[in-house]
C-alpha cells in the first residue's frame, strides 16, 4: 500500500510541478551553469546506497588550495531562495518512483554517519528513508539530533497511513510559512559529530 501510494503520489506531483521544475532548472542553469542537478549517495533502508537528487544550490567555489569554500560561502541567492521555499528538494519526486525513498520516512542523512549511531539510532534505517518525516514537521533543522533521532525512532515504531497523511499536510504548511529551514548560526543542520562528541 506504502509503496503504490508513494508511486501515484510522486507521479502526480512531477505532473503538478512540472512547470515549477522547468523554471527552477533554468533558474539553476543560469545562476550557476551546470551541472543543474546536485547528487550524492545517501543510506537508504537497511544502510543501502543509493544516490538522492536535488537542485543545485551551491557553487564548486575553491580556495587558492584547491579546497571548496565553507558551505555558507557557496550558497548562491538562488540556492537560499531554493532552500527557502523547499524547491531544492523536488528532484526527489524521482527517486521515490525509482524506489529509493518514500514520501514519508526519515530523512537519509550521510554516509559518513553511519558508524556514529547507537544501536537504537540505527533503526531509524529499519524503514525506507522519505522526502520529509516526523522530525521534519517537529522542527527540521531547528531541533538537536537527538530530538531529531528520537523522532525517526517514534515514526518507525508508529508509521501509518494516516500519520503519512498527517505528516504531509504538515509539511506543507511549514513550506508556506518558511518555518526550521536553518538552525542558530548555520545555513543547514549542522554536523553530526556521534552521541558522545555532541553531549560535549
Amino acid at each position: 500500500m506504502k509503496r503504490m501510494v508513494d508511486l501515484i503520489g510522486a507521479s502526480l506531483l512531477v505532473l503538478v510541478f512540472s512547470p515549477i521544475l522547468f523554471f527552477t532548472a533554468v533558474a539553476v542553469r543560469i545562476s550557476m551553469e551546470t551541472p543543474i542537478i546536485f547528487k550524492q549517495i545517501r543510506p537508504g533502508i537497511y544502510g543501502k546506497p543509493f544516490y538522492i537528487y536535488k537542485f543545485r544550490t551551491m557553487t564548486d567555489q575553491r580556495d587558492e588550495n584547491g579546497t571548496l569554500l565553507p558551505g555558507r560561502l557557496r550558497l548562491t541567492k538562488t540556492g537560499k531562495f531554493l532552500r527557502k521555499y523547499s524547491l531544492d528538494e523536488l528532484p526527489q519526486l524521482f527517486n521515490v518512483i525509482k524506489g529509493d525513498l518514500s514520501l514519508v520516512g526519515p530523512r537519509p542523512l550521510l554516509m559518513e554517519y553511519l558508524h556514529l549511531y547507537t544501536p537504537e539510532q540505527a533503526r531509524r534505517h529499519n524503514v525506507k528513508p522519505g522526502i520529509t518525516g516526523w522530525a521534519q514537521v517537529n522542527g527540521r533543522n531547528t531541533i538537536s539530533w537527538d530530538e531529531k533521532f528520537n523522532y525517526d525512532i517514534w515514526y518507525v515504531d508508529h508509521q501509518s497511513f494516516w500519520l503519512d497523511i498527517k505528516i504531509l499536510v504538515l509539511t506543507l504548511v511549514k513550506v508556506i510559512k518558511k518555518e526550521g529551514v536553518s538552525s542558530q548560526g548555520h545555513h543547514s543542520m549542522e554536523r553530526y559529530k556521534g552521541m558522545m562528541r555532541n553531549i560535549e
